[in-house]
Order: C-alpha cells, then sequence, then structure tokens
C-alpha cells in the first residue's frame, strides 16, 4: 500500500510535484540574484558619465531598484515556502514509514 495524504496522492507523488515546483521558483529567484549586479551596471551605464557612486545611488534610489529588489526577495521567499513543503511531505513519508514499520513488527507478536 502506497502512503497517501488525504487518500489523494501517493506522498512520492505529491513530493516529485512539490520538488519540481521548488527547482522552477528556486531556479528564478537565483536568476534575479545572480543578475542583480548586471542590471546595477546596465543603470548605472545608462545614466551617463557620472561617477561610480553618484550612478549608484542615483539607481538605488529609485522605485524601480526598489520593485526589483523586492521582486528578488519575493521570488527567494517563494522558493523557500515551497521547499518547506517538500521538506514535510518527506517528514510524512518517514512518518507513514516508521508507523508502517512498528505495525509489522506488532503484528508479528
Amino acid at each position: 500500500r502506497l502512503a497517501m495524504i488525504n487518500g489523494n496522492a501517493p506522498i512520492s507523488e505529491l513530493y516529485r510535484l512539490a520538488a519540481e515546483d521548488w527547482v522552477r521558483l528556486d531556479g528564478a529567484a537565483r536568476l534575479l540574484e545572480e543578475t542583480k549586479t548586471a542590471v546595477l551596471s546596465q543603470r548605472m551605464a545608462a545614466l551617463g558619465d557620472l561617477p561610480v557612486s553618484r550612478a549608484e545611488l542615483a539607481v538605488k534610489s529609485t522605485d524601480e531598484w526598489k520593485e526589483f529588489v523586492t521582486s528578488m526577495v519575493e521570488a527567494r521567499t517563494a522558493a523557500n515556502e515551497k521547499k518547506i513543503e517538500v521538506e514535510y511531505l518527506k517528514m510524512r513519508f518517514a512518518e507513514w514509514n516508521s508507523s508502517e514499520a512498528n505495525a509489522r513488527i506488532e503484528r508479528k507478536l
């Protein structure tokens, strides 16, 4: 008998689906994190011939930059939430597996 949650799908299938979602969300978050420096550089360069410190301040003080950083944090949060779901399913399977083992031992007694 396969471990089920709420009688719907086996835990293994729920784990697979959650893990696929986590990989997708983590990839999106990592992409934003990895491109942060490039995006900052592009926006600074678009300002023209300004000293680096002034250009950085100008870019980082915009609502557009705030939105970019906010989207990056939200993407990481979504990935972390999905990872928690994956870990929860792992724990549920471990609990089910342990209870099945205990039941087998009790049946032998």
